[in-house]
């Protein structure tokens, strides 16, 4: 066995060839459980690995029947052994673009954490008639060599791909010994450099199968659909004449076919069906069956087709509002818990997700059947990514390299082969950021013969010289737009004039967009307006869907979700693979709420009628199903308390089409503000929501009262502020606030810095320079990290000093000037506190001198409040955070949250729980109301917004993880008069010009009252 971890080729030994993963009546045998594990340092018998056995021992003697294994540990399987065992055996390794070892392709380094394996297991003496005897894994990582009974099987590699062997000739009735060997590193490792921790083991199943005399070893049954809604169903048989006849049977169609032999397997019509789609994905449940076997298919008739530049299913274009996703769990890994599964995908449903791309290998296989059952359009990506040879200018990628075509042409034939029967996959994928070369182009004609129906998708083959769809991570919106348009001066990403009139040919989907790391992304709505605007454009998939953190305790028993650094590695990429839409919890963050609403399937507008009615106008963008599963409920709310609710009908809208109704007559409230809402909700419970769930929402503004403020003047002030001065509920010294409604409060403290977003803290795919955001065909310009810019102008570390402090009988002004230590660019805030008919009124007018070059990241007041406030209620936008460029789930109302409500617990700490369009805020502490806060709008008619949080900008920003945030004994009351959007620069685009915050003059006006 010597060489065979630098081995190119896929594995070798008694492998049989991929076939479709079935639900078969042969009898099978799970080697699921706990076996017995020991962990070497090294492979043993490899260069450079001697002394990693015990002395005395052979290589292969963990292979012997009598091999004394009764001093090694237990370990699960399915598992990762890194994630076992308290850290006795190794931990996780998170790396993005870099390879964890040194890039020497196909050597790896002689420290490679091996695993053996072994346990014993009973064969059932009926066993013995079986033609075959198979030994499935399937999942490894990363290659793994197979023993029984002490004869060698064959060895295997491809992680996240099933591997099948035959050992008929190796097991016996009665007790029987298996023995593995898995190695972490190995040649297959180059290609498995996906975005996600490195995890060895045998983390999914272990079986045997008895394959009958007469079996059926493969069935792909292909249901298409005709144009005049007739079912063709086309069988593809694997099996021995000896298992003819064999039958077709789907009862709910009136199905009952048999076939003589393979030549006789004719296509079988069925005269209507209903089709299946990702919204309607209705399943005919059928069987195959010899005299020996009978395998069981729910089959999904649809038809994939690319016309033009358009992908359509059913003949009716599809957009994907999809997510990336991997599998992970903050315990198992990658290991498989259905339950755990289906509950993934029914949030997804929930929040109107429609598409999966499988991120960056196949998934379990029982995956795919949930997604057949519950309806989602899914890119199936083979198990590839070489991204670690692009630092090196893709020198030596494998990818291009005849010496790796066998192993490329495996995993492609075995992803294909496992999955091929799921009417949810509508596209293959060649895998993920491998460069491009003669071996993707191997893979794309291999599936292109094998499966002409469905197309191939590979996000780097730019030109489009071997793939049917156009895809691209990442483009910014002017890039998107025009690719959108038949702009035949523009070229595209790595094409010539060609090569970019060929795109433009093919339909284009976005296989990584809107990167959701931490707090954000921001501007979605923009790229989905796209969408709706040019038909080329089929919307994209979010990187990506799940945080990736791993469960994990601190030397003082803190629990905290790890990411890469946590685990001693030598290189890592630190949080980067914290960027789902939902935390490691589950915990859905405001970005997916963002997402939900931006891409609902439904739209609602409230229009005004000439006649002064109102018309709520209802778009069905759905791909196929009307909405007559959908209850339109309306409610009028009167300063955020509801006044009056009902239902409105609304017949049928029909999917591609639009429908007005008239709005009952409403009672318009006559005082404060008046705001319709309609909810667009679930009539009747589903698999994956309850009746009530709501798809989509909008808001009509039925009367805007305007909050004025009086004349804050601070008049009547004159000569020092005294030692000692109370303005209603407020106590000033010289000036100083020091109490507010009986408790200490200090401040308002100028705040120029948030807690870098992990969007602050990335350079992404380019910046604009807030000039043209159109020039470099609107990738931008490259430039520093805004957190690393914030932090030179010294942003975070702002003192102040007092240019002015004088009162009077019912007023404080103070007038201060805040700055950098050795920046001369300065911010004055000048603070008027009036009494007014005995209300305490502040205005605080921010105003940012000449030398200004940057972008800040927000401009508020800080007040410093007592740690006994633990929540607050509020009218304004909520109920969840919202920045200038992710509103669209913020609506209008009035909302209570508890203190540790308010703020989202990031992975990494970072700016959080800022709530958009502030009226009135009150502040409760010790569970009763205690501060009341009013804000009034600005002169052009701005409100501020408010965070409240237990810590400081200053302490997001040094916490790596949440449980290292101090508790200060202090709550942090920000009122923000703007803050900087989100964008996707983490990986993506820059915020958009139009929320971009630069240096301007500002005024906050508040009003502040006890409980």
């Amino acid at each position: 066995m010597t060489g065979y971890l630098t081995d190119h080729s896929p594995g070798a030994g008694a492998r049989r060839p991929a076939r479709s993963w079935l639900h078969s009546d042969a009898p099978t045998l799970s080697l699921n459980g706990d076996w017995r594990f020991r962990l070497l340092p090294g492979a043993p018998g490899q260069p450079g690995a001697g002394g990693v056995l015990p002395s005395g021992e052979d290589v292969d003697d963990l292979a012997r029947v009598d091999f004394d294994d009764s001093g090694w540990d237990t370990m699960p399987v399915p598992a990762h052994w890194v994630l076992q065992g308290d850290g006795r055996y190794g931990a996780p390794i998170y790396t993005n673009v870099q390879f964890p070892f040194p890039v020497d392709a196909p050597h790896v380094p002689d420290e490679n954490a091996t695993g053996d394996y072994r346990r014993g297991f009973d064969l059932p003496e009926s066993w013995s008639d079986a033609e075959t005897i198979v030994l499935r894994f399937d999942g490894v990582e990363s290659r793994y060599s197979v023993w029984l009974n002490g004869e060698w099987i064959g060895w295997g590699s491809g992680s996240r791909l099933a591997q099948e062997f035959d050992v008929t000739d190796a097991v016996r009735p009665g007790s029987n010994t298996i023995a593995v060997r898995v190695h972490q590193w190995s040649a297959g490792s180059y290609l498995e450099d996906q975005d996600q921790w490195w995890l060895p083991g045998i983390f999914r199943d272990v079986t045997l199968q008895a394959r009958p005399v007469g079996g059926i070893d493969d069935v792909w049954l292909r249901a298409g659909l005709e144009a005049d809604g007739a079912g063709v169903i086309t069988p593809q048989l694997a099996a021995s004449d000896r298992a003819f006849p064999i039958s077709l049977r789907v009862p709910e169609l009136g199905v009952d076919v048999e076939w003589a032999s393979a030549a006789d397997a004719a296509p079988v019509r069925v005269k209507a069906v209903e089709p299946w789609s990702a919204e309607v994905p209705r399943l005919y449940d059928a069987t195959v069956s010899s005299g020996a076997e009978t395998i069981s298919l729910r089959l999904g008739f649809r038809t994939v087709t690319i016309e033009g530049d358009q992908f359509l299913v059913n003949g009716e274009r599809v957009v994907f509002h999809g997510v990336n996703r991997h599998e992970t769990h903050p315990e198992r890994g990658r290991v498989f818990d259905e339950e755990w599964a289906r509950e993934d995908l029914a949030l997804m449903k929930r929040f109107n997700v429609n598409a999966i791309r499988t991120s960056h290998y196949p998934p379990h296989p029982r995956l795919l059947d949930l997604a057949d059952e519950l309806g989602f359009w899914v890119i199936l990506e083979c198990d590839l990514e070489t991204h670690g040879f692009e630092r090196g200018g893709w020198v030596d990628n494998p990818s291009d390299d005849p010496a790796w075509r066998d192993a490329y042409l495996d995993r492609i034939e075995r992803t294909v082969e496992r999955d091929k029967n799921h009417p949810s996959i509508v596209i293959w994928s060649l895998g993920n950021e491998s460069g491009t070369g003669q071996n993707l182009a191997a893979m794309a004609a291999w599936v292109h013969d094998r499966d002409p129906e469905r197309p191939v998708h590979y996000e780097g083959d730019y030109s489009g010289a071997y793939t049917d769809v156009y895809s691209r991570m990442y483009s910014s919106i002017p890039e998107t737009d025009a690719i959108g348009r038949d702009d035949s001066r523009s070229l595209l990403l790595g094409c010539s004039a060609a090569e970019s009139a060929r795109q433009r040919t093919k339909p284009f989907l976005l296989c990584e967009y809107i990167h959701a790391m931490g707090n954000g992304p921001g501007a979605i709505d923009q790229y989905e307006d796209l969408v709706w605007r040019h038909p080329r454009l089929h919307g994209g998939f979010v990187w990506e869907w799940r945080d990736h953190g791993i469960r994990t305790t601190d030397a003082n028993g803190a629990e905290y979700f790890g990411y890469g650094g946590d685990f001693g590695e030598v290189v890592h990429d630190g949080n980067f693979v914290m960027d789902g839409m939902v935390l490691p919890d589950s915990t859905p963050t405001p970005g997916l709420f963002e997402y939900k609403q931006v891409v609902a399937p439904v739209r609602l507008q409230v229009r005004d009628a000439a006649d002064g009615s109102l018309a709520l106008t209802v778009t069905n963008r759905r791909h196929t199903a009307d909405t007559s599963d959908l209850e339109f409920r309306w409610r009028v709310e009167s300063d955020g308390v509801e006044r009056a609710s009902g239902v409105i009908h609304v017949d049928p809208v029909a999917a591609g089409t639009t429908a007005a109704v008239a709005l009952p007559e409403l009672d318009v409230p006559q005082s404060g503000e008046g705001w319709l809402t309609v909810d667009a909700v679930l009539r009747e419970a589903t698999p994956w929501a309850p009746a009530g769930h709501e798809i989509v929402f909008t808001q009509h503004a039925l009367r805007r009262a305007t909050f004025a403020a009086p004349r804050i003047a601070a008049s009547g002030v004159g000569g020092a502020a005294p030692a000692s001065r109370t303005l209603g509920p407020a106590e000033f010294e010289h000036g100083e606030l020091v109490r507010l409604a009986g408790q200490p409060v200090s401040g308002p403290r100028l705040e120029l810095w948030r807690g870098p977003t992990d969007n602050d803290r990335g350079q992404g795919r380019g910046s604009y320079d807030g000039t043209d955001p159109w020039e470099n065909n609107g990738n931008g310009v490259p430039a520093p990290a805004y957190d690393e810019i914030w932090q030179a102008a010294g942003l975070d570390r702002l003192t102040s000093r007092v240019e002015l402090a004088e009162a009077g009988e019912d007023a404080v002004h103070v007038r201060r000037r805040w700055s950098a230590a050795n920046e001369r660019a300065t911010v004055t805030t000048d603070e008027r506190w009036q009494l007014v008919h005995g209300e305490l009124w502040l205005r605080a007018d921010i105003e940012p001198s000449t030398g200004w070059d940057i972008v800040w990241p927000r401009i508020g007041l800080r007040f410093d409040l007592p740690g006994s406030v633990d929540g607050a209620s509020w009218f304004g936008t909520g109920p969840l955070e919202s920045y200038p460029d992710s509103r669209h789930a913020a609506r209008v109302g009035r909302f209570d949250a508890a203190l540790d409500e308010l703020t989202v617990h990031y992975s990494r700490p970072q700016e959080t729980g800022h709530r958009s369009d502030l009226r009135s805020l009150t502040v409760r502490r010790d569970n009763g109301d205690w501060l009341r806060v009013d804000a009034a709008p600005d002169a052009r008619g701005r409100r501020p917004g408010f965070t409240l949080t237990r810590n400081t900008a200053q302490q997001l920003d040094a916490a790596r993880h949440p449980h290292e945030l101090p508790d200060t004994g202090t709550t942090y009351l920000y009122v923000d008069a703007a803050q900087n959007g989100l964008g996707s620069r983490a990986c993506g685009p820059d915020v958009w010009p139009d929320f971009l915050l630069r240096p301007e003059a500002r005024t906050i006006t508040l009003r502040f009252g006890a409980l």
